[in-house]
């Protein structure tokens, strides 16, 4: 019997988020994670708030629908909150029931500082990490360093001279006038983007084009391919280079650890200084233009060519901040938001790869 396409809408429901998302669902897995970490950054999220005055949105509700963002490419806030409202799954993982009132999205504009201050980015990932080393999923004697360009929210219009010294000709469109570049040199020195301030104008490699941006790098351990280290710099030449060296691990007891790296870190001052750190430097040998900072002395060894293919994998995080975290190009401006934002998102790649390990191991 055919049943009828009643469009008659039901007053209530005794069904709830839990019973409605499957028990194989994959966030089920990453959910107990998450709620350890939140845990354990309890007693930073108390000192954040007053003990006086209206209860606000709890920081772990907020926290976990900002990582339902970057899991699920969702592109601003107000459509995550559009998300949050009808979407079971995500409400399910928040934390709200079915008849619990989604927030505005402006509660991420008005918090944002007080994450920022509180460094909650950094906690996390932190904890996140220590999860990874219970488990033993963590080397700590092979690492990998690489450098990747994040294209700031900012557009070549609004890179102008520092001095405001701008041609005089009225704009033939006041919303976006056009703007003729030709024959005229723009440099970091000179100009500055009125939008972003602490944006560079940068070219990430011969032969592409130059752009607004930041420089994300990356210390990745080499038995599972986790995140170790995040970290956000302006962009410039040297960045890479000073960021890597910055980011080597000290290592408790005997023994020196390997360092991975491309051809960029090839130089004899990078060499050197990572040697003095106790690092043994793996990198890609440059023998384009001119010797190789390093020899056979460190190549002959099998560890060299393991190093030179487990490197190739921090293209996979790259890969994936990039493509599902939104992480091409920033939502956010300023150093300090970007800078919370991409350690976030590595934060995001390091659960997701936790629990697809432990799901391999259980």
């Amino acid at each position: 019997m055919r049943g009828e396409d009643s469009q008659q809408q039901a007053m209530f429901s005794y069904l709830s988020p839990e019973q409605r998302v499957p028990q194989d669902h994959p966030l089920r897995k990453l959910r107990p994670l998450v709620d350890e970490v939140l845990q354990k950054l309890s007693p930073r999220f108390a000192r954040m708030y007053a003990r006086v005055g209206r209860p606000s949105i709890p920081p772990e509700k907020l926290l976990r629908a900002l990582l339902l963002q970057v899991l699920y490419t969702v592109r601003s806030e107000r459509l995550l909150m559009e998300q949050l409202d009808y979407n079971l799954l995500f409400r399910w993982f928040v934390g709200l029931n079915m008849d619990d009132a989604v927030w505005d999205a402006t509660v991420y504009s008005k918090n944002r500082e007080r994450l920022l201050k509180a460094d909650v980015a950094e906690g996390f990932f932190k904890e996140v990490v220590g999860i990874a080393k219970r488990h033993g999923f963590l080397s700590d004697e092979h690492f990998t360093v690489d450098g990747t360009l994040i294209e700031a929210w900012a557009g070549q219009k609004s890179f102008k001279k520092k001095d405001g010294k701008e041609a005089s000709t009225p704009p033939d469109d006041p919303g976006n006038p056009t703007v003729n570049f030709h024959g005229e040199k723009r440099s970091n020195q000179t100009h500055q983007s009125t939008t972003d301030p602490e944006a560079r104008l940068y070219r990430k490699s011969q032969g592409s084009e130059a752009k607004l941006a930041y420089l994300g790098h990356i210390l990745m351990e080499n038995r599972n391919g986790l995140v170790v280290k995040p970290r956000l710099t302006l962009a410039r030449g040297t960045a890479e280079r000073e960021a890597a060296l910055e980011m080597i691990p000290k290592r408790s007891g005997s023994g020196r650890i390997t360092v991975g790296a491309d051809k960029n870190y090839d130089t004899r001052e990078w060499v050197k200084q990572a040697r003095a750190s106790g690092a043994t430097p793996h990198v890609a040998q440059n023998n384009k233009n001119r010797s190789s900072a390093i020899d056979a002395r460190t190549t002959r060894h099998a560890g060299y060519s393991i190093s030179q293919r487990k490197r190739k994998r921090v293209e996979e995080i790259f890969g994936w901040m990039k493509t599902v975290a939104l992480m091409r190009k920033a939502r956010h401006r300023g150093r300090k938001r970007v800078g919370w934002m991409f350690t976030w998102a590595a934060a995001a790649y390091n659960l997701v790869r936790i629990r697809n390990l432990i799901g391999a191991t259980a």
